[in-house]
């Protein structure tokens, strides 16, 4: 209850003033459905969930992870309630806008009301921000 505050008190300023939380979306893959042989027939729909997120730098300890990569950053997600590491991040606002990150960790954040994210950049690593 008292996370579900936070997150509104930080979209809200992040609204306000532009950043750093924007726009994003998540998008877990579909279910597929197979045949008895175990092949795809559909490969079921993809759901999407609104959220805000902020891409910075990577933290200490995300450079000290295993198969830790120059274009890891920090993804800092508010909106969803649970979190793993099975959709994709798209941004769609501020200065990320357009950039799809894949996730490669997924925990509660130090204040404890959104998400701290390792991700990778699916382009390279050209929206890495300054620094990482």
């Amino acid at each position: 209850m008292l996370d579900d505050a936070f997150r509104q008190i930080a979209g809200a300023v992040s609204e306000a003033f532009g950043g750093p939380y924007h726009a994003a979306t998540l998008t877990y893959p579909g279910t597929p459905v197979k045949d008895d042989g175990g092949s795809i027939i559909t490969p079921g729909t993809p759901v999407n969930v609104s959220c805000k997120a902020q891409v910075d730098v990577a933290t200490e300890a995300m450079r000290l992870d295993a198969g830790f990569m120059a274009e890891d950053v920090r993804l800092l997600i508010i909106g969803p309630d649970t979190l793993d590491t099975t959709p994709t991040l798209a941004i769609s606002a501020g200065p990320f806008a357009g950039k799809v990150y894949t996730l490669l960790s997924a925990g509660r954040d130090p204040l404890g009301f959104g998400w701290e994210c390792r991700g990778r950049f699916t382009d390279g690593g050209a929206g890495a921000p300054q620094g990482s």
